[in-house]
């Protein structure tokens, strides 16, 4: 069952992305080579605490942190650790506040140091297929409208979509229908209508798209452990527009790549 917002709610939705927003950008700038995940993950709590919200990640279904933080071949779900960035390395770090009863979501991956030009092409590309989704979240168009816009710009570019884990509705709970695969069929999936709020999120790999899961239950990586990119947005759907909630603006005044 879809849970259509009232404008209202998109704006509290939108009030607890800022917060999300500026988290990041103070996550951002302490992604360095030598700096333990487990510090990330600090800084992000403590900034959302601060800001009047609740890390939306903590205590889900027995997630221990507040980011998902997932290097190189892990795609998702990954948990910071006293783990050192080193250079090369790639970073997703995802992150969700929960503020005023309600939930957003977003998620941005960074190259750190020096990283190889064919995996700075997979970030730039995964990132440019979350743009093209969202061009197509538009009001009148169907799910599956926003999965071909993505899987046809990457796979025309060699690099394979996750098919086992998508993007979802959300607003009083993190996850709410309807799902929002990286992939698919023009014209097909769920109507997108007015009050439908989003979370876009390509899982974009350089190698296969298949996938395991870690025996801590939660990691996710490639099979055959080849980096992965994710970026993630949360979007409303209006009938004379869409409107991205969350942003990477303070991510990218800190971190340039």
């Amino acid at each position: 069952m879809i849970h259509y917002k009232t404008s209202e709610e998109v704006q509290k939705i939108k009030e607890s992305a800022d917060i999300l927003a500026k988290a990041h950008g103070e996550v951002a700038k302490h992604i360095k080579v030598g700096v333990k995940t487990s510090h990330l993950d600090k800084i992000a709590e403590e900034f959302i605490r601060d800001n009047g919200g609740v890390p939306s990640f903590k205590g889900y279904n027995g997630f221990p942190a507040s980011l998902c933080i997932s290097v190189n071949e892990v795609v998702v779900h990954g948990f910071p650790s006293k783990y050192e960035l080193k250079d090369g390395d790639i970073i997703s770090v995802d992150c969700g506040v929960f503020h005023q009863g309600f939930h957003s979501d977003s998620a941005y991956t960074y190259p750190v140091g020096e990283v190889s030009t064919p995996v700075l092409d997979l970030l730039r590309a995964t990132k440019d297929s979350l743009y093209l989704g969202i061009e197509k979240a538009i009001f009148g168009n169907r799910i599956g409208d926003i999965g071909n816009a993505i899987q046809k710009f990457v796979e025309a570019k060699g690099y394979t979509v996750v098919r086992e884990l998508v993007g979802h509705g959300l607003g009083k709970n993190l996850h709410e229908s309807p799902e929002v695969p990286n992939y698919g069929k023009k014209g097909s999936g769920p109507l997108l209508k007015a009050g439908m709020v989003i979370a876009i999120e390509p899982m974009i790999n350089l190698g296969s798209r298949n996938i395991v899961q870690e025996r801590d239950g939660w990691t996710i990586r490639t099979s055959d452990r080849k980096p992965s990119a994710h970026y993630e947005h949360t979007v409303a759907i209006f009938e004379d527009r869409t409107e991205v909630l969350t942003s990477h603006k303070y991510i990218e005044e800190n971190f340039k790549f």
